[in-house]
């Protein structure tokens, strides 16, 4: 029976955006300009923390893979929901489903965690700058990336092929706009309680684990700026710190209201706002935030663009 269900089902249907079939058009031209904005603005900051001989520090280093992240998990999304809108066929091939699932786990899991290594070296530079290439080595950084990268990525493969080796019923309909593991179970005629147990354990692993360096890293960061005697150094300090923050708040802040509030109180289309706030917009607005607000990115681009004009003058 669970071999035939296997072999049966060769694709999914995704609901995608429910209630408004009307404006799958507006939706269409919205996220088509979000993802694009997406796209552009987080090839642009890998390309600039690169090149740029001025961004050549830690802080720059995690900021590059931080937008390789954000560009990897809006690409596992946003193409497949763009052409489901305007071709209006909400299918998706078993083996894609798979893919995308495999690929969002894992970038969304890298991401929480580079956040935490950019607030380490954050709280290193500002509570001990003597110390900071010494800290923050080149084999530092590169072990904060890549340890996230493989645990990701482990995670990722037993949660995919834990949910893809059961055996699913005959209803194929996923009530997402993409294949995500909580929907996918609904479908498993098996028992999911091994697969619920690792998602929960997991999840709340991820999420504790890596505010909580988040936290500590700040609060070690407050309590040295405010025992700055100088207003210029705790200006500083503060401005060094605003960007990251900021996109430390949008990203726990969407996710918890999404996964700590009472289920009571959700419902299935602010549910599906906030996944898309978080799968495509997020991504969007983290290029923007760090290109507005941080100085050397601003006076880079600046660069940047002042060397592209005089190129073709």
């Amino acid at each position: 029976m669970d071999r035939r269900n296997l072999t049966v089902l060769k694709e999914f249907i995704l609901t995608g955006i429910e209630g408004h079939p009307e404006l799958r058009v507006p939706f269409f031209g919205l996220f088509l300009i979000i993802y694009i904005t997406s796209v552009v603005g987080n090839l642009g900051m890998i390309i600039l923390t690169k090149v740029d001989n001025r961004l050549q520090t830690p802080m720059y280093f995690f900021l590059r893979h931080l937008a390789f992240i954000d560009l990897g998990y809006s690409t596992a999304v946003g193409p497949k929901m763009l052409t489901n809108l305007i071709t209006n066929q909400n299918t998706i091939p078993y083996h894609w489903c798979a893919t995308q699932l495999a690929f969002f786990i894992m970038f969304i899991i890298s991401e929480l965690f580079i956040l935490s290594a950019m607030a380490y070296d954050r709280y290193v530079a500002i509570c001990n700058p003597l110390l900071y290439t010494v800290i923050m080595s080149h084999k530092a950084c590169w072990a904060l990336v890549t340890i996230p990268y493989f645990y990701s990525a482990f995670l990722s493969l037993i949660t995919t092929i834990k949910i893809f080796l059961s055996s699913f019923c005959g209803n194929n309909v996923i009530s997402h706009f993409y294949c995500d593991s909580l929907p996918l179970l609904n479908l498993i005629c098996s028992s999911t309680q091994e697969i619920e147990w690792i998602v929960l354990i997991f999840s709340a692993f991820n999420l504790v684990s890596s505010l909580l360096t988040v936290l500590v890293s700040y609060i070690r960061i407050l309590v040295a700026i405010l025992s700055m005697n100088a207003a210029d150094g705790r200006q500083k300090a503060f401005s060094t710190c605003g960007s990251h923050l900021t996109v430390v708040v949008i990203l726990y802040g969407t996710l918890f209201f999404m996964y700590v509030q009472p289920k009571s109180s959700h419902s299935f289309e602010t549910d599906q706002l906030a996944s898309v706030f978080y799968t495509l917009v997020i991504p969007m607005l983290n290029p923007l935030i760090y290109s507005l607000r941080n100085k050397e990115v601003k006076s880079a681009l600046r660069k940047s663009g002042w060397i592209i004009y005089s190129n073709y003058t």
